[in-house]
């Protein structure tokens, strides 16, 4: 999952920097954000120390920023911070508060990440909540939904991200091929380093080719 996630995020970012009429490299990297937030959300779940989880992505996106915006979007904030907000208010979510409060938080939320310049925006927050809230008969309708809810606010542009259904497609329907692919460890440091070190070379590149 991990490699995945990975390999399509480079070949996506590379598309960007490289080859920008290469509409195929972009439809591959469709994957990689669902496999993101389906595993932000695990790490939610099953991290002994849910404050330094936090901490860790807030470290891990200031450390993405610079590559991020010499890279792909100089006035953007990077995917870390996306789901670094995405942590945060699942853990806000489990405090003791009304559904209205809680609603309240999650629009809140959409908002800001719309306003500033959020890699997914609120799409990238919600999508990490229908992972963690909807069960998994619904979560392939909830992705869906979302997905034409997005094409609907933003139109044609919007098309490429329908295609990110198939890793949740995988997720629901395929539990035997993701239990031969979760067998394919990759170390701590290297899934951690890969956003911004990638981003990283990609810029050395982008200016030694200009």
């Amino acid at each position: 999952m991990q490699l995945i996630a990975m390999l399509t995020m480079l070949i996506d970012h590379a598309g960007i920097v490289f080859f920008p009429d290469q509409i195929w490299l972009r439809v591959i990297g469709r994957i990689a954000f669902p496999i993101y937030a389906y595993a932000l959300v695990q790490g939610h779940y099953f991290t002994r120390s849910r404050p330094k989880y936090l901490f860790r992505l807030f470290i891990l996106a200031l450390l993405s920023q610079i590559p991020y915006q010499l890279a792909l979007d100089p006035d953007g904030l990077n995917v870390v911070a996306t789901l670094f907000l995405a942590a945060a208010v699942m853990q806000i979510l489990e405090r003791h508060l009304s559904m209205a409060a809680k609603a309240g938080i999650v629009l809140g939320f959409c908002v800001l990440m719309e306003v500033f310049p959020f890699d997914y925006g609120a799409y990238g927050l919600l999508l990490v909540l229908a992972f963690r809230y909807a069960s998994s008969e619904k979560l392939l309708g909830a992705h869906l939904l979302l997905n034409m809810l997005y094409l609907f606010v933003f139109g044609g542009g919007a098309i490429l991200q329908m295609l990110s259904i198939v890793p949740t497609l995988v997720i629901v329907y395929g539990p035997y091929l993701w239990k031969k692919i979760e067998q394919a460890r990759v170390r701590a440091w290297v899934w951690r380093s890969f956003y911004p070190l990638h981003l990283t070379v990609l810029a050395v590149l982008q200016r030694l080719d200009a």
